[in-house]
């Protein structure tokens, strides 16, 4: 079984930074693609970034060059770091992981909630 864990949430002020962290736990695994999504209130969940297991990044039109997305394999982790935050980025991020043990499928993490506030 394969267990997604965020961490990293939290309130800022209008232009601050934060940095969620999501780790993958279980045994003899391997992860493909990794992402971020998020929901604000009353909202669908939608795609913030993603990254691929060599490296290729995507972004949301709405969070490039604010927000970057990185893994660590060795750690089965990954980061998105988002500068510059908005009122409009408060939601609950997620992460999900595209996971292969005997068969691909996917994991989502619990959520973590961003609130971005004066």
């Amino acid at each position: 079984q394969v267990q997604l864990v965020e961490s990293g949430g939290g309130l800022v002020q209008p232009g601050g930074s934060l940095r969620l962290s999501c780790a993958a736990s279980g045994r003899g695994f391997s992860v493909n693609v990794m992402g971020w999504y998020r929901q604000a209130p009353e909202k669908e969940r939608e795609h913030v970034a993603t990254i691929t297991n060599v490296g290729s990044t995507n972004y949301a039109d709405s969070v490039k060059g604010r927000f970057t997305i990185s893994r660590d394999n060795a750690n089965n982790t990954v980061l998105l770091q988002m500068n510059s935050l908005q009122p409009e980025d408060t939601a609950v991020y997620f992460c999900k992981m595209i996971i292969t043990k005997d068969y691909t499928f996917q994991v989502w993490g619990q959520g973590t909630l961003v609130t971005v506030s004066s």
